[in-house]
């Protein structure tokens, strides 16, 4: 028998993915704003107690890095308030809760690949409000998944590291690019296959928290080389000639990243009987779809190909 599902965040970059992989569930609700807004607890209290769903995805958060730090209490709302009503309300209908959450939990002072279970130490706004929104589902909600993820790109989405380099790369000759953060770059359908893999798994059993990126690590200034490379490659619109790699002091931000994030995955890897694909090989196939695909993402710039 087919839970009934409710994905809430339909519209952000891992929520248009999860939409289309789980468009074969004959009882799915997916909702996104203005119909639900996280900053807005009624919208969320009235959604579920109208659908009473089996299962509820929070796809949805608070997500601007840098501008949490001018808008604590928005962040707070969206990331941790609402997900306390989350939880609540899932336990009250007996519902099973999964919750995307972030790296950014860590504090980036370690030196290898951070395991579920390890202290964390968020350095900015936007970290410690989704730590506080994990805390309050696991106080609050028996039956949940968090799965913290890291550097989530896709074709998806307004803006993300990606879809910002081929965009400066095709307007300039040279970028400055942070080379001393040190992270997994990760396709959100990875992300959203994940979590349908996991969805017939649900039991009270592996409630708990998971951490899921694509193998592999990179600096950011790595993962833009990356990208300009495969984009080459399939004759993409470029004019960067130069990539200079910066430390983070040279690029001073509001809010502090840690400046190493890598998560270990073998937990989540040990249900699923394999480990995540590369995160190289996997942004070659998200450029590949996207030369195959039908538009310009969003960039301004086109397609040069046939």
């Amino acid at each position: 028998m087919t839970k009934s599902i409710l994905l809430i965040g339909s519209n952000g970059q891992v929520g248009k993915e999860l939409q289309q992989i789980l468009s074969s569930y004959d009882d799915i609700i997916s909702v996104a704003r203005p119909t639900v807004d996280l900053a807005q607890p009624d919208t969320l209290r009235n959604v579920i107690r109208s659908k009473q769903p089996q299962i509820i995805i929070n796809a949805a958060a608070y997500t601007a890095v840098d501008k949490a730090e001018s808008e604590p209490e928005l962040a707070t709302a969206i990331n941790a308030a609402a997900p306390l009503i989350l939880a609540q309300e899932s336990q009250k209908l007996g519902a099973f809760l999964i919750h995307i959450s972030t790296d950014y939990v860590f504090d980036g002072n370690g030196c290898s690949p951070y395991q579920e279970t390890d202290a964390t130490n968020p350095l900015s706004v936007y970290g410690k409000t989704k730590l506080a929104g994990e805390e309050a589902i696991r106080e609050n909600c028996a039956h949940h998944l968090i799965l913290r993820t890291a550097w989530v790109y896709g074709t998806f989405g307004k803006s993300n590291f990606v879809k910002t380099m081929l965009r400066l790369g095709a307007e300039r000759q040279e970028l400055r690019v942070v080379a001393d953060q040190i992270g997994s770059p990760t396709l959100a359908q990875d992300i959203a296959a994940v979590i349908a893999q996991m969805i017939p798994q649900l039991t009270p059993e592996i409630s708990g928290t998971y951490h899921y990126t694509n193998s592999g690590v990179a600096s950011w200034y790595d993962f833009a080389v990356a990208i300009f490379e495969e984009a080459q490659q399939l004759g993409f619109p470029l004019k960067v000639e130069r990539i200079v790699p910066i430390t983070t002091a040279e690029y001073p931000t509001p809010a502090r990243r840690p400046a190493y994030s890598v998560l270990a995955c073998g937990k989540i890897a040990a249900i699923l009987g394999t480990y995540p694909p590369h995160w190289r090989q996997r942004l070659r196939q998200m450029l590949q779809d996207w030369v195959l695909g039908t538009g310009d993402w969003g960039l301004g710039i086109g397609k040069t190909l046939p």
